[in-house]
């Protein structure tokens, strides 16, 4: 049971980071130097950036330090998950798809030194972000709408 859960985990992540390292690679060979290009006028356009810090690029020029940083992290949430700690598995897959984007953007920072980031929208001031970046944001909901779930779940069980 766990080897097939643990199997289709590691496809899931390897899918991910593969699709964001796509997108990343047309983004680089396609709009680098190029003006933004519309995806959705209005909404969503592609431009291409360069992003050597976290999120927002704050932290930028430290480098080593993400790289150490989101690389143990990463390395933490793999065991976790395969040593079947996990016991829930909406928490696994959460994990597993935060873990995916930290490797994608982990791929970025080792090879190139910073993040590829190609997703701006437009309807709204924030950001230029990527495939990695809505994988951890999207999977970090996930956990704790799990965790939530779970702590309700809990005092359920309390009797209180």
């Amino acid at each position: 049971m766990h080897r097939k859960k643990h199997i289709w985990c590691a496809v899931m992540i390897i899918m991910i980071t593969a699709f964001d390292q796509l997108t990343k690679y047309l983004a680089a060979s396609r709009l680098k130097g190029q003006p933004p290009a519309d995806f959705i006028p209005g909404v969503v356009r592609f431009t291409y950036a360069e992003n050597t810090g976290m999120a927002f690029s704050m932290f930028s020029g430290a480098r080593w330090v993400f790289v150490a940083l989101t690389a143990a992290v990463c390395a933490g949430v793999l065991w976790y998950m395969f040593s079947n700690r996990a016991a829930h598995l909406w928490l696994y897959w959460s994990l597993g798809v935060v873990c995916a984007g930290g490797i994608g953007n982990l791929i970025d920072r080792v090879l190139y030194g910073y993040v590829i980031d190609f997703i701006e929208p437009v309807f709204v001031d924030f950001a230029v972000f990527n495939i990695a970046d809505c994988a951890v944001t999207l999977g970090a909901a996930s956990l704790v709408a799990y965790l939530v779930f779970d702590l309700f779940k809990k005092g359920d069980k309390s009797g209180g």
